[in-house]
């Protein structure tokens, strides 16, 4: 029997970004994806700062010279800017999600992935130690072995209903239509609230972009998208304008159905992006959420699949990512609330934008949206647990890569001293951030996070064995 070490579920851009990982660790991938073709819808078009960062730091940054820049963002449609973030990439990208997918698909197979189209997963069999994967394709029936299967299958996933994953979830109460339509000159709206609903429109490069809520309309049985005529007459509804003059390129409905998985992973199965997590897509998170998922996961499966993961590094993808989605839960449905709501919610919207035009609000604002609010990593002082972008790490030869696959110790300042370590690569630096680091020496996670910072040997090996496991990391090497 041949088993193989990951199967990833879904070729969207979660599970193409992990596959891309886990190649550029050395571990061999399949991507099992139930569409014959690669998707052309624009669907999710927003890039966040952490995600302009991380896809820079893995030679991806050509997707957002494409893509258009945004300065601003919002929470419940009331805005504020983002571009005093301490980032290199201070802002959103807008880029159509079949671009992204396409890049990120071209990063996996160049990283070795196998992309199996038109396959659908049909059961999941826990073997001794193994998975047991059953599929339908092209062929018929198929058997596939997996060391370890990640669901990154979306919402409705198969793996998390296969699985039996523990889940608390919200029903739909409200549905909102969505189209993408040539043809039309009307003026862009950002989140207008009216008597009837919710509208909002955007025209970029000769393609406009509408969404409309009716206010009080139960939410339909759909077995497929909408008609355009659904979409017509729910804009005429809200706004009393008429689109049934354009063309729609792209039609979609989404309803505030919401819900997340008790446990990231269940034994040799852990799922990732919506088919762990899953709300109304305000704000744009759920597809940046999703792909900070896989680049947590990748290099924690990558060292237990190689063997030298120290005991419960998987587990910790978990109890970090697991909070992140909840609280971005939290955001989605108080933003729900404040946009969706009727005439109750006009005091409230009121006072918040008060609270949004103090500064303290608008920063803590614009560093949860960027995402670069969340921490990874066991709780320390700053800059523990978070990232290292901030510190501007500069060797001889330039920035420091931060897109690594495995722990590295970087001793820091022009004078900087101790010993290399036998199993974790150590590179000297110089942090030109302000202020000042008050430390000597770093231990940077493969995902760019600060898992120690200080000037106590014995301090940094503690922090190295939470993250490795020294003889497995020696056994590997051997082989």
């Amino acid at each position: 029997m041949t088993v193989t070490p990951v199967v990833i579920v879904g070729a969207g851009p979660v599970g193409l970004l992990l596959a891309g990982e886990l190649g550029r660790a050395g571990v061999p991938v399949v991507v099992v994806e139930r569409l014959a073709e690669a998707m052309t819808e624009s669907r999710a078009s927003q890039l966040s700062t952490l995600t302009a960062e991380l896809l820079h730091e893995r030679g991806l940054g050509a997707l957002l010279a494409e893509a258009g820049h945004e300065s601003r963002a919002h929470f419940a449609g009331l805005g504020f800017e983002l571009s005093g973030l301490d980032s290199a990439y201070p802002g959103n990208w807008k880029v159509p999600q079949y671009r992204t997918e396409a890049v990120l698909g071209e990063y996996a197979r160049r990283w070795g992935a196998t992309v199996l189209r038109g396959h659908e997963l049909t059961g999941l069999t826990a073997g001794s130690d193994h998975v047991v994967c059953q599929l339908r394709g092209p062929a018929g029936r198929q058997r596939l072995d997996a060391g370890f299967v990640v669901g990154c299958d979306g919402s409705d996933s198969t793996v998390r209903r296969l699985w039996d994953f523990p889940v608390s979830a919200a029903a739909a109460t409200r549905e909102l239509l969505r189209a993408d339509v040539t043809g039309l000159r009307i003026r862009d709206r950002r989140f207008e609230r009216w008597p009837g609903g919710l509208a909002v429109a955007a025209t970029r490069a000769g393609v406009t972009r509408v969404m409309v809520q009716v206010a009080g309309q139960p939410v339909p049985a759909r077995m497929g998208r909408p008609e355009f005529g659904a979409v017509v007459r729910a804009w005429a509804a809200v706004t009393g304008e008429d689109l049934s003059g354009g063309t729609p390129v792209w039609l979609d409905a989404f309803d505030n159905s919401r819900g997340q998985v008790g446990t990231y992973r269940r034994g040799r199965v852990l799922l990732a992006g919506d088919a762990a997590h899953w709300h109304l897509p305000i704000g744009g998170q759920a597809l940046n959420v999703g792909l900070h998922d896989a680049v947590n996961l990748g290099w924690k499966l990558a060292a237990t699949v190689r063997g030298w993961a120290a005991p419960g590094l998987l587990d910790s993808y978990h109890d970090e990512r697991h909070p992140v989605a909840a609280r971005v839960l939290e955001h989605v449905t108080a933003q729900e609330t404040l946009l969706l709501g009727g005439a109750e919610v006009e005091s409230l919207r009121a006072i918040l934008a008060e609270l949004v035009g103090l500064r303290p609000v608008r920063d803590h604002l614009a560093e949860t949206t960027a995402n670069l609010g969340d921490r990874s990593g066991p709780p320390g002082p700053s800059p523990i647990g978070r990232r290292a972008t901030t510190l501007r790490l500069r060797t001889d030869s330039g920035p420091l890569p931060l897109a690594d696959t495995e722990p590295v110790i970087v001793r820091l300042g022009p004078d900087a001293h101790g010993p290399h370590h036998s199993t974790v690569r150590t590179v000297r630096a110089r942090c030109d951030g302000v202020p000042p680091l008050d430390a000597t020496a770093l231990l940077l996670r493969p995902d760019g996070y600060i898992a120690w910072a200080g000037d106590d040997e014995e301090g940094l090996e503690q922090a190295i064995e939470k993250l490795l496991w020294v003889e497995g990391r020696k056994e590997n090497a051997r082989l």
